[in-house]
């Protein structure tokens, strides 16, 4: 009688085949160089040696205490980091110095885990800004906003309309990749906010693109959905000026539901004709 072979075992994954599964689980950025040894760890307590049951063993003096280590840095309460945002932001008289303040602010908990800081791309001077939420890994990567998928349907979108980078600005309300490409919280954009705002005074465009709910909620404040608020013109008050603005659905919504480009194609083209209207408009 023939007996069946035992099965073989698999082979062990690869490092490619991990590293594929880590980014497909959402693990694709590591808080530190190196893992931690915990074993070596001088904190963690080890139990205190049993005593001899004979009382005349002289004993040696008992050792040093260890001096404490200093705590490491932790990142300010919400309500103290909005205040100290507000207060760097209205401080910066040009772009350049916003940026550098972001570079050196340490009130949101996002920089320690994002790779670098996602400013801003385009043309400052441009009379259009287009304004995101967060940036996600291909911008964390590069430093630079809306250059992956959506992206690219982003330069195609305003491309159909005349505007390309150098004739438009483009950022995000956070600066820095949310670990996972997960939301950001709501302390997090409060955090952020004043600095984005600044920046809209800074560039003082003709209009206002919110792209997406989140950024439409957090600029413009709006409450409904972009459904609903997709399309219609609102007032950004910069406080020196009005500024036209208007929420459209993010890029990377449109990826998901390219049903909805048509709809996206009526805004982009009101926005030109809101562009063309401020071109020969009479200055004041």
């Amino acid at each position: 009688m023939n007996t069946p072979s035992p099965p073989t075992a698999e082979p062990p994954p690869t490092a490619r085949e991990l590293l594929a599964f880590y980014l497909e689980a959402g693990v694709d950025c590591a808080l530190l160089e190196e893992p931690p040894n915990r074993l070596l760890d001088p904190e963690i307590a080890t139990p205190p040696p049993v005593a001899a049951p004979t009382a005349n063993i002289r004993r040696p003096p008992p050792a040093p205490a260890a001096i404490p280590r200093a705590p490491a840095a932790t990142a300010p309460a919400p309500d103290v980091a909005i205040a100290s945002a507000r207060d760097a932001a209205r401080t910066a008289p040009t772009l350049e110095a916003l940026r550098a303040l972001l570079e050196t602010f340490d009130g949101c908990a996002l920089k320690q885990t994002a790779t670098r800081l996602v400013f801003a791309d385009g043309n400052p001077q441009a009379r259009i800004m287009f304004v995101g939420e967060a940036p996600g890994r291909d911008e964390d990567l590069e430093g630079i906003p809306f250059i992956g998928r959506s992206g690219k349907l982003l330069d195609r979108m305003i491309g159909a309309i005349g505007l390309d980078r150098t004739t438009a600005y483009i950022t995000n309300v956070i600066p820095w990749r949310p670990p996972g490409n997960r939301d950001p919280s709501p302390q997090e954009t409060q955090i952020c906010l004043p600095f984005i705002k600044r920046q809209i005074e800074l560039v003082d465009p003709d209009v206002l693109v919110c792209l997406g709910k989140p950024s439409s909620h957090a600029v413009l404040e709006l409450k409904d959905g972009i459904m609903r608020t997709r399309g219609r013109w609102h007032n950004y008050d910069t406080g020196t000026r009005t500024i036209r603005a208007m929420a459209m659905f993010h890029p990377a919504y449109l990826l998901r539901q390219p049903i909805h480009k048509r709809l996206a194609w009526q805004d982009l083209r009101a926005i030109s004709k809101a562009l063309d209207a401020a071109t020969s408009a009479p200055a004041t």
